[in-house]
């Protein structure tokens, strides 16, 4: 029984991880309101929104703020650079190379994590986890390249670099995060606080601020709600007990459903490339879910 019980907690928090990826198909869409803000300036109000909702959510349920915060130096590093350091390699890889070449090498990142995984302890890595990997990166390529040809050209190799950073951080982030699963998932808001405060660091020495009007404060509220806010504490949560491997592969959903999005409110064209990258990306999380989807009854039953 308690090996059911386990299963149906993990299988539980994979859901509630996979919200994440949900959640930041949101980010195309919400971000075409607010294309005029500095990329840094941007970042920065959205992890201060997201900090000062969760901790009024954390009050507002009893919880202690004080507690949230008092966790291991090691888990505020990890926290505050893994939210930090992916943007901030996001957008040098964006200023310094064209967007779709670095686009899709920042977005090597789920598969790095289901390759990563391996090396946690418990963490077993199949053939059908890489390969399910394998054909949702395919299918991205396709979303994202919108299937013309890629060139890398050698003079942005500063823009790839950043680009490869940032998939490594934020696929390291993701596994090493396992390591402090003993870390309350309301340590999010500090760590989003962090990246805020780094944030508006970054912005004053390189940008020049820019004031939103009301539109834009309203989708900036938005991405501080979700893709930049309640998305990094359903992904920590599920990171820390549930299936990294199809939380990964998972992620490759994403760019399918903000595609939909897109497509949706005439932002976007369903080109039958579209159609075949969103059948590559669901057929990749189907084959690495597999084990999850298809497990007999028989192997879920109480043993006697």
């Amino acid at each position: 029984m308690t090996d059911v019980t386990g299963e149906n907690q993990k299988r539980s928090a994979t859901v509630i991880g996979a919200i994440a990826v949900v959640l930041w198909s949101l980010l195309a869409l919400l971000t075409t309101e607010v294309s005029t803000i500095p990329p840094f300036q941007l970042v920065s109000l959205c992890f201060s929104i997201a900090s000062i909702f969760s901790c009024i959510w954390i009050i507002a349920r009893g919880g202690s703020l004080l507690n949230a915060l008092r966790q291991p130096l090691g888990a505020w590093v990890l926290g505050v650079f893994g939210l930090f350091g992916y943007h901030f390699f996001y957008f040098v890889a964006l200023a310094n190379a064209p967007a779709v070449e670095a686009s899709l090498i920042a977005y090597l990142w789920p598969l790095f994590i289901v390759l990563f995984s391996a090396l946690l302890p418990g963490e077993r890595l199949r053939w059908y986890h890489v390969l399910g990997g394998t054909i949702g990166l395919c299918g991205a390529i396709l979303l994202v390249s919108k299937g013309r040809s890629l060139s890398f050209d050698p003079a942005f190799s500063l823009g790839y670099g950043a680009a490869v950073i940032c998939s490594v951080l934020w696929s390291g982030y993701s596994v090493l995060n396992r390591r402090y699963r003993h870390v309350p998932v309301n340590a999010v808001c500090g760590f989003c606080a962090g990246a805020a405060i780094l944030g508006f660091m970054t912005h004053w020495m390189t940008e020049i601020w820019v004031s939103p009007d009301i539109v834009q404060w309203l989708a900036i509220l938005g991405l501080g709600l979700g893709p930049v806010g309640a998305a990094f504490f359903v992904w920590d949560f599920g990171t820390k007990h549930g299936d990294i491997q199809i939380l990964g592969v998972a992620a490759y959903g994403a760019p399918l459903l903000s595609t939909c999005l897109l497509i949706g409110f005439g932002k976007a064209l369903a080109t039958p490339l579209v159609i075949v990258g969103c059948i590559l990306i669901v057929a990749g999380a189907v084959l690495a879910s597999k084990e999850l989807l298809f497990r007999k009854s028989h192997n879920l039953a109480p043993k006697s």
